[in-house]
C-alpha cells in the first residue's frame, strides 16, 4: 500500500470515528450525571429544612401530632432511598425515589395547611423565614429537575439517533429514564374548586 493510500485510509478512519458519537455520548452522560447530582443536592437541602420547620410549627400546634408524624416518616423515607448517578439507568429505583420525594412534598403541604390555622405561627418571623427557604428550595429542586430532564433528553436523543445508535449498541450505552408524572390522567383534569 502506498504512502498516499495509507494517509487516505487513516483520514477515512478518523472521519468515521469522529461521526460515531462516542465522545458526544460520554459528554452527555456526564452532563446527565452532574444534573442528577444537583437534583440530589437540592432534595437534600430541602430535607434538611424539614426538622426546623416541624419544630417551629410544633411550638404553636401541639395537638397536630399526626401531621408531624407524617412529615417525619416521609423525611426518613427520603433518607432511606439512596440513589446516585451511577444507578440512573434503573427505572424502578428512580420511580421509588420519586415516590418518596412526592410523599415528602405532600406531607410538607399538609404541614403548611396546618399552619394556616394558627395566625400567631404565620406571624412568627422564624416560621416565615423557614417557609421562604422551603419555597426557594422547591424552586431550586424544580430547576435542577428540569436541567436533568434536558440532559437526559439530549443523551437519549444521541443514543437513539443514527449512526450514533450503532456506537451506543457496541459500547452498551442505553437510554436513561427521566422524571415522569405518576398519574397523568389525574393531572389532565382541572381541579374542582368548591366554596
Amino acid at each position: 500500500m502506498s504512502f498516499f493510500k495509507k494517509i487516505i485510509a487513516a483520514f477515512a478512519v478518523l472521519l468515521l470515528l469522529s461521526g460515531c458519537g462516542y465522545n458526544t455520548m460520554q459528554q452527555q452522560d456526564e452532563a446527565a450525571k452532574a444534573a442528577w447530582a444537583e437534583v440530589l443536592n437540592q432534595y437534600k437541602s430541602r430535607a434538611d429544612l424539614v426538622p426546623q420547620l416541624v419544630e417551629t410549627v410544633k411550638g404553636y400546634a401541639k395537638h397536630e401530632e399526626k401531621v408531624f408524624t407524617e412529615v417525619t416518616v416521609a423525611r426518613s423515607k427520603v433518607g432511606s432511598v439512596q440513589l446516585n448517578a451511577n444507578e440512573l439507568p434503573d427505572e424502578a429505583a428512580l420511580k421509588q425515589y420519586n415516590q418518596a420525594q412526592g410523599e415528602l412534598s405532600s406531607a410538607l403541604s399538609r404541614l403548611l395547611v396546618v399552619s394556616e390555622n394558627y395566625p400567631q405561627l404565620k406571624a412568627d418571623q422564624n416560621f416565615r423565614e423557614l417557609q421562604a427557604q422551603l419555597e426557594g428550595r422547591e424552586n431550586r429542586v424544580n430547576l435542577a429537575r428540569k436541567r436533568f430532564i434536558d440532559a437526559v433528553q439530549a443523551y437519549n436523543t444521541t443514543v437513539r439517533s443514527f449512526p450514533s445508535n450503532l456506537t451506543a449498541m457496541v459500547f452498551g450505552m442505553k437510554v436513561r429514564p427521566s422524571f415522569t408524572v405518576e398519574n397523568e390522567q389525574a393531572i389532565s383534569e382541572a381541579p374542582k374548586v368548591e366554596f
